[in-house]
């Protein structure tokens, strides 16, 4: 174009400039004490406040931080300006005017930070994924750094809904112990009349692409999934599942996980959050007082009763880190889910595929735990941010008109039974709806791994409800090249094993496989296909997955000594909540498990695994520091003292070199 053109022909009023005003009317509200004594960080605050066209009387009223993740932008009427990266932040503009007038009605001043959020839905199967989980810890330090930036602020509320930005706003605000903190939930997406959820959608490509689905159906489904502008997707995924966690630590007010967005109770959510976290200012009630081992438990339980995404095995950890309390371990999320009955039918698993919103109305994680502590599995004398202590939630959630009220509206106007969506344990018994994730081991996998093991499709397991399949292996290197042979007729078909390796940290940033495992469950074969992988997967998704493989092929684990035609024996035992992954050997020899780690032990690397020739340097930087501080199974931390003392040694072992 050329700057010529660019500035052709400039409107005249364009130079008809202020570049003086008389400022603010007013004063701030300040004593000779104060003005002499306050730092000038603080007065200066004061100042750039009435810029901004704050009435200066309150000014010194106390400051309350809103941090969200809000992304896109709209005009004074709704439209759509500029869209943001995903529906889930799109909204959040909402919530946050709400808590911010429940905030000024209290005669203090709201400020509102952002530090918006990527989409694991919009990066499925590109470069993209390799920036997802490392962006949960970069965004939990801005967000850190910001709220330390307002040295007076007194609480602070964070607004988030989805898979990265809701972990990342709970690590921050856990790490403010001395603080009032708050989580306010930011929803879930409306589904639409006709149409597919935000989750099956995401497969029409590669089912198109297998004669499945026709074009008409693949453009027109591809539009019409979205029934609301905001909130997390309809199915129990990350999103759904961090929302859940919130509330189950008693991070976030009772009955505030998975609300509708946009509507008028979701955004009362936001403003009774604001009133609750000044209240928890004038009581002297901090974040250490709500985010206890007891709490980190309690939020484990809610997990295996709504049967939540295993992404939260990295977030749950790393939030526990921040609050300085115990990090679950592998055996603890093996105990409790083996103690803990699951509950809710919701998508993706079912039975019945009731999309997250009527979870919501059937009463949500308070009905579920009405459920929980009848069987004794809750701790019940933790506080939370209401004010009360959990028992002390429940019992006016039970009698409430509120629970009354969205329970009745889901069974008269949407015509579900809201005991269909949350079951009682005995319902949940005669139904035959076991726990939701078992932790196979074995000599792939001597650190272990995970698989939703309930999801498993039912035609494949054996009466004794065990799942066996052994099989040789399809080695793949990466995802490209596992999706690319899905989408080859052909390439995979039933009775294969999957085998995809160095998609762990070191290798692509762990990332998210769902395109795979969406694959697998929506082609007519899948069910009759495993997968094995060093990556992680989507909340949504289903099958005989199996990810989290630790030790990572790049960090010498025997997942990536694994050669075509190799011989893999899985067993998931479904009653008991065990299994195993193992390597026995090839069609001219088989092998014990012992034997079989002895010949991976043996073996040199797959030589074509290679960290992708992609990944950044910020995400390879992440997946040392994260390796250091404990890898997966701790949660992708940073552990500070750990890292600096790796360096330390590293640095003395370069000098005596």
């Amino acid at each position: 174009m050329g700057v010529e053109t660019l500035y052709k022909n400039d409107s005249s009023e364009l130079y008809q400039i202020v570049t003086h005003a008389e400022g603010p009317k007013g004063v701030l509200p300040l004593t000779p004490e104060l003005l002499k004594q306050s730092p000038s960080g603080n007065v200066f605050g004061m100042t750039i406040n009435a810029g901004m066209g704050w009435n200066p009387e309150t000014l010194a009223n106390g400051d309350v931080l809103i941090m969200s993740t809000k992304g896109g932008m709209r005009d004074d009427e709704g439209n759509t300006i500029a869209t943001g990266l995903h529906q889930g932040h799109f909204e959040l503009d909402l919530q946050i005017k709400a808590a911010a007038n429940a905030i000024k009605e209290q005669g203090l001043v709201p400020h509102a930070a952002y530090v918006t959020d990527p989409c694991d839905g919009r990066t499925q199967g590109t470069t993209g994924m390799f920036d997802s989980l490392p962006y949960r810890n970069d965004a939990a330090i801005v967000m850190k750094r910001l709220i330390r930036s307002i040295p007076t602020r007194q609480a602070v509320i964070g607004i988030a809904s989805c898979d990265k930005g809701l972990p990342a706003m709970m690590m921050a605000l856990a790490s403010m112990h001395n603080l009032p903190t708050i989580i306010v939930p930011g929803g879930s997406t409306i589904m639409p009349t006709k149409g597919e959820d935000l989750g099956t959608v995401q497969t029409i490509g590669v089912r198109y692409a297998n004669g499945e689905l026709s074009f008409e159906d693949a453009l027109r489904i591809g539009c019409s999934s979205c029934a609301s502008s905001g909130g997390g997707c309809q199915f129990l995924g990350t999103a759904g599942t961090s929302q859940v966690i919130a509330e189950g630590l008693g991070f976030a007010l009772t009955h505030s996980a998975l609300a509708p967005s946009g509507q008028n109770i979701w955004k009362d959510i936001a403003r009774k959050s604001a009133i609750a976290a000044l209240d928890m200012k004038n009581k002297g009630i901090t974040t250490k007082d709500i985010l206890t081992d007891a709490a980190i438990e309690n939020a484990m339980v809610i997990h295996a009763a709504f049967g939540g995404s295993t992404n939260l095995l990295l977030h749950l950890p790393a939030i526990a880190f921040s609050a300085g309390c115990t990090r679950p371990t592998v055996h603890d999320w093996a105990r409790i889910n083996k103690e803990v009955p699951r509950l809710v039918s919701v998508l993706p698993m079912g039975p019945v595929n009731y999309p997250t919103v009527d979870a919501f109305m059937a009463g949500g994680v308070a009905e579920v735990m009405l459920h929980l502590r009848k069987l004794g599995l809750l701790h019940e004398e933790v506080l939370t941010v209401t004010g009360s202590t959990l028992g002390e939630n429940l019992d006016w959630w039970e009698q409430s008109e509120r629970r009354a009220a969205c329970r009745k509206h889901l069974e008269e106007v949407d015509h579900v039974d809201p005991n269909d969506v949350i079951f009682s344990p005995e319902q949940a018994r005669a139904k035959g709806i076991g726990s939701t994730v078992t932790f196979p081991m074995g000599n792939i996998a001597p650190e272990g791994s995970v698989v939703k093991s309930t999801a498993i499709d039912p035609s494949v397991i054996d009466a004794d409800h065990v799942f066996r399949h052994t099989a040789k292996v399809k080695v793949f290197t990466s995802e490209k090249e596992a999706i690319k042979a899905l989408k080859q007729v052909g390439a995979i078909e039933a009775g294969d094993i999957m085998v995809v390796l160095g998609a762990g940290p070191i290798g692509t940033g762990m990332e998210e496989t769902y395109q795979l495992t969406s694959a697998l469950k929506h082609l007519s074969f899948g069910k009759h296909v495993s997968l094995i992988t060093d990556a992680r997967f989507s909340g949504v998704s289903t099958g005989a997955c199996f990810g989290h493989v630790g030790p990572e092929a790049l960090a010498g684990g025997p997942i990536g000594k694994l050669r075509d035609g190799d011989i893999v024996e899985i067993i998931v035992d479904l009653n008991k909540l065990e299994g195993s992954l193992n390597f026995i050997g090839t069609a001219d020899k088989k092998l014990t498990y012992e034997e079989g780690a002895t010949v991976l032990a043996a073996r040199e690397n797959n030589p074509d695994i290679h960290p992708d020739e992609d990944l950044p340097d910020d995400t390879r930087l992440w997946a040392a520091l994260q390796d250091v501080s404990g890898g997966t199974w701790k949660g992708t931390v940073y552990d500070v003292d750990r890292i600096i003392e790796v360096l330390k040694a590293g640095k003395q072992a370069l000098d005596h070199k």
